[in-house]
C-alpha cells in the first residue's frame, strides 16, 4: 500500500532516482572493529582461566566473574562475525574478489572459528581467531591500496596486530 501510494505521488512529481549499493556510506569499512572484539576474546579467556584458577569456583564472586566472562565473550564473537559479514558482503566486490579470490574461505574460517571460541574455553583458539582477522585485515587495507604493520597491541592480550600505515 505505501509503496502504491509513493509510486502514484511520483507519477504527479516525478522524483529523481537514484541508487544505493551500501548499507553505509561507501568507504568508511573498517576491520578495527574486528581485531578489537578478536582481542577482546583472548583477553575474556584470560580472565577466565586466571579467575578458575585450575580448581573448583567456590566464592560467589569468582562465580559472577566467571559468568559475565563468559556473557562478553559470546557478545564479542558475535560481534566480530557481525562486522566480518557486513565488510565481506558489502564491501567486497568483483575487483576485490578477483585480486583476493581467498577472502571467501577465509571469512569461513573467521565464522567457523569465533564459534569456537564461544564453544570452549581454549586460548589457542582465541589466538588463531585473531590471526584470521589480522589476515582479513591485512587484505581489506590491500584493496585500499594502504600498507600495514603488525605491532603487538598496547593492552592485554598483548598480541600482534595488524595496523594501516597512513
Amino acid at each position: 500500500m505505501l509503496y502504491e501510494l509513493v509510486h502514484a505521488i511520483d507519477s504527479v512529481v516525478e522524483f529523481e532516482n537514484v541508487d544505493a549499493h551500501c548499507d553505509i556510506p561507501c568507504k568508511i569499512y573498517d576491520p578495527s572493529a574486528a581485531q578489537i572484539a578478536a582481542l577482546s576474546v583472548v583477553r575474556l579467556l584470560d580472565i577466565l582461566e586466571e579467575t578458575a584458577g585450575g580448581g573448583a569456583i567456590a566464592s560467589l564472586e569468582a562465580q559472577n566473574t566467571i559468568t559475565r566472562c563468559i556473557l562478553q565473550k559470546e557478545q564479542e564473537a558475535e560481534k566480530l562475525k557481525h562486522e566480518v559479514r557486513i565488510i565481506w558482503g558489502d564491501y567486497f566486490k568483483a575487483p576485490q574478489i578477483e585480486a583476493h579470490p581467498e577472502i571467501h574461505d577465509l571469512t569461513h574460517q573467521i565464522m567457523m572459528k569465533a564459534s569456537a571460541c564461544k564453544q570452549s574455553v581454549l586460548r589457542k583458539d582465541g589466538e588463531a581467531l585473531v590471526e584470521l582477522v589480522n589476515l582479513f585485515a591485512e587484505i581489506f587495507w590491500q584493496t585500499k591500496e594502504i600498507s600495514t604493520t603488525r605491532q603487538l597491541c598496547p593492552f592485554p592480550p598483548e598480541l600482534t596486530t595488524v595496523y594501516p600505515v597512513f
